[in-house]
């Protein structure tokens, strides 16, 4: 009975996040992508609060000793399998009602069909609705295997699982505080709803993002100095300084071209007098340094948890450099259309696509 439930928990939790969202005040913003008409798409706003009751409830659940805290650990696996089975359910029911494109049916089903599919009148966006879902539930797989950890090791559990769940559940609250930040980023201008984004907020986010823990949940304190684990800080928050000065400079200078973002940078731009290129600060350094900041941020975690020589802590580090190196070249392509001789001048304003004076 419980690896059923295992199973379904998945389902459950996102089946509440859902309602949580739906019932919950939320702020009601513009998004940078425009409707037909041209008018900037509508969201309602509230993650952070979902975020926070889903975590509630379930510490309720565990100190009420009707589900234990390690739950989500002891069934990982069945959780994993339904996980997988409703991202392709939900991947089918968004892909194939909707009008086909010229790609053909493997790559409609893998990219989408349909760019920003609303549902209940604007009430829920499914991008929101994916990320909320896959961070909620990656949080309370986080909090379900340290708890696991906890007791195999009552009196002497790791620092570095600790300080792991610590600095992710940082990147999660940050993620939703700024949710509206988000709105004017690559997946929401760029991308469709398909497999890559519904199964990947609905399974890949949750569980493999917890894949380090998957593999270090059981083992003992690895018996670091407090340095190590101030060393993977720093090099987490150096990453967390990049991506989100980034991603709030841009925001700020989309909503707000003539302000001095943080006191300090003062708008520069280069126009060919339609269209607008920032080129200073964050975006200044290199085209997608927001990129560099996301990739540290997983190495600092990967550190953070003390065994870096164990293979499996790696591969979060190396998703990112897989997602992101190729996503830095699908957005050179489309910005070079889209901006045509304006962006050749901002390649050679700014020479380095992620790291710089590297690459």
């Amino acid at each position: 009975m419980d690896s059923v439930i295992g199973f379904f928990a998945p389902w459950v939790v996102q089946g509440f996040v859902l309602l949580l969202h739906l019932l919950l005040p939320a702020r009601h913003v513009d998004g940078y992508v425009t409707d037909a008409e041209g008018k900037p798409l509508q969201y309602r706003l509230n993650g952070l609060l979902v975020l926070m009751l889903s975590v509630l409830a379930w510490w309720g659940l565990g100190s009420a000793n009707i589900m234990p805290y390690e739950f989500l650990y002891e069934h990982r696996w069945e959780g994993l399998a339904g996980a997988i089975v409703l991202g392709l359910l939900f991947s089918a029911w968004m892909v194939f009602p909707a009008e086909p494109t010229e790609k053909g049916v493997l790559a409609d089903f893998y990219l989408g069909r349909l760019a920003n599919p609303q549902w209940l009148n604007g009430r829920v966006d499914a991008k929101m609705l994916l990320y909320l879902v896959g961070a909620v539930l990656l949080e309370l797989n986080l909090l379900s295997f340290g708890a696991f950890h906890r007791s195999q090791y009552p009196s002497d559990p790791s620092f570095g699982v600790t300080l792991y769940i610590l600095l992710f559940t940082w990147f999660l609250v940050d993620y939703l505080t700024f949710e509206r930040v988000h709105l004017w980023t690559y997946d929401f201008f760029a991308e469709n709803v398909g497999f890559k984004l519904g199964w990947g907020c609905i399974c890949f986010y949750p569980y493999f993002y917890t894949v380090s823990l998957w593999a270090t949940a059981d083992q003992p304190d690895p018996g670091h100095s407090a340095t190590w684990y101030a060393v993977a800080s720093a090099v987490f928050f150096a990453g967390w300084a990049l991506s989100r000065g980034a991603n709030l400079q841009k925001f700020t200078f989309k909503t707000e071209p003539e302000r001095v973002y943080l006191g300090i940078f003062t708008p520069e731009t280069i126009s060919d007098g339609n269209r607008t290129l920032l080129v200073s600060g964050f975006w200044g350094i290199s085209r997608h340094i927001n990129y560099l900041g996301e990739v540290l941020m997983a190495i600092g975690l990967a550190l953070a948890l003390g065994y870096p020589t164990e293979w499996a802590v790696w591969l979060y580090p190396l998703y990112y450099v897989g997602l992101l190196f190729p996503r830095e070249r699908d957005d050179d392509v489309r910005c070079a259309a889209k901006y045509g001789p304006l962006w050749e001048q901002y390649r050679e304003r700014v020479p380095y696509r992620i790291i710089p004076y590297i690459y």
